[in-house]
């Protein structure tokens, strides 16, 4: 069947009017479904006397012998009448709309539909009483709302009810959000009979009626570098304590996850690609959470020195973990403190300030790396001081294993630590070994122990230059990238003795103001260098004594000073993946991000809007408007230009004259028939 031309022209007006008529009549109405008040056959925002006047009106007719009203209907009526007469749950609906009980009507309707209405049990709303909430929470008002988000600091606020059944329910989910988030952000309430506070978190609709969208308890948060009241962000996922805290530590603080490996990824995907100057903290859970928000402060504020870990216990598993790692059961913390050395194991639950004091334990790997971030610490920086932190110790030493990263270096790195832990043992009277032994290593043990004495690593491929100035060499061996058929890459030992010089620091503390001398005194190093290379045998024991006659010989010796600059330490890791995106300011749900998530119930929104249908309408007449005028100006413009050329096909061709002066011959005057031709007198013919 062919479509008719008028309707193919007109399809588009068709389409808006149609859709126009079908919003208006069958989706708007469904939109708008009957009040409680209208249950009540009571205008909207009724004062709770008229409510119950109506009540007992219908009540009365129930009675009747006429009554015709279903037991649905008179649920309805009744759950009206609670709802109506409560002043919080009436509160609540007449400004938020918010009907927390709808389950409660739906399942005594269900209940009571094939019984009759006296064998229903009241009151319907059972749970309905006012909820009190522990003062030791922060309830906010207006005031102390400003001087709250006012802080340099996270804010969690919970938007609740004291008539919300889930509130209710919520508040003891809410103490352990409170408790988790110690520490990272506060946390405070707002109650929805202020009005003022209540409403601005509230979201409005095309009548500017505010609402919740996912009702409440509704969940909203300042970020630190928040300082305007609307620059706060809406907790959009499940009301779950995991859930919650999750949310506020990875989009509002912004602290790194610590993600979950199995026992096949846990090596090749964590410890093979994690920087090898980093210790390996891996916790063992038995319950699949995700980690507790001061775990993740650790990862963030020690990202510098170790990397973080999770795997799932499972008991099948359990052989493994034992004879790889040390670990017997689950929960658990595992330190890898560098190629070599024994796994330290703690068993059990720690709380926060314990696992503070155990990650300051073993933040560092037992021969830790010579890093920017670590030279200070370590002692090992000629603007610094020693480990002792002291300013009356002249002289220190710094032993350092340098060379490109592989099996050699890993090699050289276990020898030198070794070294350290017997020194650190030969403290003790106890120690085992010949008396010889022990006065060849005395020196370095008592440096050791009073921390002048430090024991690193150093990456000569990175660090090159520093490499290669403290063994006076090109970038060859073991400083520089390694070239092609280079096979001069063994480990380098050397010492590095230090020794302030009190004279340059005495000029230093006068703070003189002579630009010239502030100038020089910028390239000059706080304290000077000697360097000296161990070129013995891989023994530990002639490593300690080769040690422990430097340090004895430095003590004594006068040394000239010398104020070369020393290279500095390349920075190894600048960039913080977690941190991309969350530390902007974010509006209130304004962001295209939100937008986008949210799509989906803004279009059930409009679904409610009753411009809508009038909308599709004047579409509907301004697209058939423009199509028409469209047309008839083409045809117009067609008929126009058809019209010349019809008046020119049929015009006839004037016949060529040749009469006097053009003349026509129906006008000229006709020949005689007796005329003939007059011959001139000067004509050339005979």
């Amino acid at each position: 069947m062919a479509i008719p031309e008028e309707v193919r022209r007109y399809w588009l007006p068709i389409l808006f009017a149609a859709a126009g008529f079908l919003f208006q009549l069958l989706v708007l109405p469904k939109s708008f479904p009957p009040s409680h008040y209208d249950a009540l056959g009571v205008e909207r925002y009724a004062p709770v006397e008229r409510v119950v006047e109506a009540y007992e009106r219908l009540s009365k007719e129930w009675l009747a012998e006429t009554n015709h009203q279903s037991t649905v209907d008179i649920i309805k009526i009744r759950y009206a009448y609670e709802l109506l007469t409560n002043p919080i749950l009436k509160r609540d609906y007449d400004l938020f709309g918010l009907d927390q009980h709808m389950d409660v009507l739906e399942r005594v309707k269900e209940q009571y539909q094939k019984e009759h209405f006296l064998k229903i049990d009241l009151p319907l709303l059972k749970d309905s009483s006012v909820h009190s909430v522990d003062h030791a929470f922060n309830v906010l008002t207006y005031e102390s709302f400003l001087s709250a988000i006012a802080e340099n600091y996270p804010l969690l606020i919970l938007v609740y009810s004291k008539g919300s059944p889930r509130c209710a329910q919520f508040i003891e989910y809410w103490k352990q959000i409170d408790t988790r988030l110690d520490g990272l952000a506060n946390t405070a309430m707002i109650e929805l009979g202020d009005v003022q506070l209540a409403g601005h978190f509230a979201e409005k609709r095309f009548s500017k009626q505010p609402f919740f969208r996912n009702g409440i308890p509704a969940l909203v948060a300042y970020p630190a570098n928040c300082r305007s009241p609307s620059c706060y962000m809406r907790y959009p996922g499940e009301l779950s304590v995991d859930s919650v805290v999750d949310w506020v530590a990875s989009s509002i603080v912004g602290l790194p996850r610590i993600l979950y490996y199995s026992k096949e990824t846990l090596g090749p995907q964590f410890i093979g690609k994690t920087g090898p100057h980093k210790v390996k903290v891996i916790f063992f859970s038995s319950t699949g959470e995700r980690a507790l928000p001061f775990l993740r402060q650790a990862a963030q504020e020690y990202s510098s020195y170790a990397s973080f870990a999770f795997v799932l216990w499972r008991e099948e598993e359990s052989q493994i973990w034992w004879n790889s790692l040390g670990v017997e059961s689950a929960p658990a913390i595992v330190f890898l403190k560098g190629p070599g050395a024994k796994p330290v194991v703690y068993h059990g639950t720690f709380s926060k300030s314990e696992f503070t004091e155990i990650m300051k334990e073993h933040k560092h790997q037992e021969l830790p790396q010579l890093r920017s971030d670590t030279s200070l610490e370590l002692g090992c920086d000629a603007r610094g001081h020693s480990r002792a932190r002291k300013e009356d110790t002249m002289i220190w030493y710094c032993v350092i294993v340098a060379g490109r990263p592989g099996v050699e270096l890993s090699n050289k790195r276990q020898i030198l630590r070794k070294a350290q832990d017997q020194l650190i043992s030969s403290v003790d009277a106890s120690t085992t070994g010949s008396a010889n032994d022990l006065v060849d290593v005395s020196s370095a043990a008592t440096a050791l122990k009073d921390d002048r004495l430090t024991f690193v690593w150093l990456d000569g491929e990175l660090q090159k230059k520093i490499c290669a100035f403290y063994l006076a060499t090109d970038f060859n061996g073991a400083c520089g990238p390694r070239g092609f058929g280079d096979d001069n890459d063994k480990p380098e030992v050397f010492i590095v003795r230090f020794q302030r010089n009190a004279t340059y620091e005495a000029l230093k503390a006068e703070k003189k103001n002579n630009l010239i001398e502030t100038l020089q005194g910028q390239d000059a190093a706080d304290a000077s260098q000697l360097v000296a290379r161990y070129n013995g045998p891989d023994e530990i024991q002639e490593i300690k004594r080769w040690i422990s006659k430097i340090i004895t010989d430095g003590d004594i010796r006068e040394i000239p000073y010398f104020t070369s600059k020393v290279p500095d330490l390349l920075p190894e890791e600048t960039r913080k993946e977690w941190l991309s995106g969350t530390k902007s300011i974010r509006s209130a749900g304004k962001s295209l991000k939100e937008r986008v998530q949210n799509s989906g119930f803004n279009f059930r929104e409009y679904l409610t809007d009753p411009r809508v249908g009038p909308t599709l309408l004047l579409c509907a007449c301004i697209s058939w408007g423009t199509i028409w005028f469209k047309h008839s100006q083409s045809t117009k413009n067609s008929s126009q230009a058809e019209a010349p050329k019809d008046k020119a096909a049929k015009r006839r061709r004037p016949k060529l004259s040749t009469s006097l002066f053009g003349q026509p011959e129906s006008v000229a005057d006709p020949e005689p028939k007796d005329a003939r031709q007059w011959e001139m007198e000067d004509s050339d013919s005979d």
